[in-house]
Parts: C-alpha cells; sequence; structure tokens
C-alpha cells in the first residue's frame, strides 16, 4: 500500500515537473485564468479534479494494478 502511495505521488511530480520545465509560460498564463475565477468555481475545478483521479484509481485498482 506505501508503495502504491509512493508510485502515485512520484507520477504526479513527474507530471507536474514536465507541465513546469517544458511550458513554464503555460504554467503562469493558467494561474492568472485560475486567479480571475471565483472561488466557488476554482473549489469545482478541485473537487472534479479529485473526483476524476478517484475513479482513475479505482479502475486501474479493477484492473489488478
Amino acid at each position: 500500500m506505501i508503495a502504491t502511495g509512493l508510485l502515485a505521488l512520484g507520477l504526479v511530480l513527474i507530471i507536474e515537473g514536465l507541465a513546469y520545465a517544458l511550458a513554464p509560460s503555460l504554467i503562469e498564463r493558467m494561474l492568472e485564468v485560475l486567479r480571475s475565477l471565483p472561488e466557488s468555481a476554482r473549489r469545482q475545478i478541485g473537487l472534479l479534479a479529485m473526483v476524476s483521479g478517484l475513479l482513475l484509481v479505482w479502475a486501474a485498482h479493477q484492473m489488478g494494478g
């Protein structure tokens, strides 16, 4: 269980690092857009991302991963 958590965290950090390394100006523009959104919209985006991640983890688990 801990190994799976470390694997997941490592994969998230790789994807985040790639985004910052390959497109830093895009990240800045995305942050500006996020700042312009109301807090409720940012909260909904966060919840949607969390639910999507949960579904992906569940699907991977069902496949035997």
